[in-house]
């Protein structure tokens, strides 16, 4: 079992667990995550955690394909009400904010927040590591390649198990050297990763599992299931919950999904199947 330090919680991992989407941005790609006002964030909050949620993971910047990078200060903007509001709400519940910029962790993390999840896994700022180490918070790292403006494209590559193997043991040894030894690691389905690379990644879960690390597995109706499926993102929570029994099978410690209620499900009863 898996503990990590959430600044004054303690992140316990018994059983796989919930990271529910929370999008304070309209430019997110699927419309039933983003949120309009305060009042609807902490009332969706409060029904991600009564169908099963652990985590409310909160993000001001969409990374869809396409999407217009904001300036931290628009992001910090986004996502700061919310948290502030959710954390006076549900105290006792973790919050996520999900950003690559350092400044907005940190305000982010004033603001109650106990966990960084940084899709760049700290190559996109090189200060985010030392942030998440200042306030002992929570680090899901994220494999991605190329930056802000590339990341989405699908580089030539031999074998992606093996390089996110690499990836993610490089990082563990600089997240060691500042003292964070138990953080989150997820293999980035979708970005940067052709649908075949996608599909191996779930088929290949449990070889991460030699990295001796929390592995968080986010699907969550992206375009390598709707495609496959010849169907749009709305249309995807079917082939979602195929994708998710699979990573629970093989090893997942977190789902990170927009459908709390069906992802617990999943978790229930992969239960009997171990």
């Amino acid at each position: 079992m898996f503990k990590i330090v959430a600044k004054d919680q303690i992140w316990e991992f018994k059983t796989p667990q919930i990271m529910a989407i929370m999008n304070a941005t309209q430019d997110s790609f699927y419309e039933g995550s983003r949120v309009n006002n305060i009042d609807w964030a902490v009332e969706k909050a409060g029904k991600f955690i009564q169908d099963g949620a652990q985590i409310i993971d909160i993000g001001g910047q969409s990374t869809r394909p396409g999407a217009t990078l904001q300036t931290a200060f628009q992001e910090l903007s986004n996502v700061l009400p919310i948290i502030e509001a959710i954390h006076a709400t549900y105290p006792n519940t973790l919050i996520s904010v999900d950003t690559f910029n350092s400044s907005v962790a940190e305000g982010a993390l004033k603001a109650g927040a106990h966990i960084v999840n940084d899709i760049s896994c700290g190559s996109f700022d090189e200060q985010m590591f030392k942030v998440v180490a200042k306030f002992q918070a929570a680090y899901v790292g994220m494999h991605i390649s190329g930056d802000q403006n590339t990341m989405h494209v699908i580089p030539e590559r031999v074998n992606i198990i093996q390089e996110i193997k690499s990836y993610f043991v490089n990082k563990k040894t600089i997240l060691n050297n500042l003292g964070i030894s138990n953080w989150v690691i997820d293999p980035g389905f979708g970005f940067g990763k052709s649908i075949a690379d996608n599909f191996k990644i779930i088929k290949h879960l449990t070889d991460f599992s030699s990295i001796e690390l929390p592995i968080l597995l986010g699907v969550s109706r992206k375009s390598s299931i709707y495609k496959t499926l010849n169907v749009t993102a709305d249309k995807a929570l079917n082939g979602t919950t195929v994708l998710n029994t699979a990573g629970i099978l093989n090893g997942a410690s977190i789902l990170r999904v927009h459908d709390v209620k069906e992802a617990k499900e999943v978790i229930d009863l992969a239960a009997y199947l171990s």
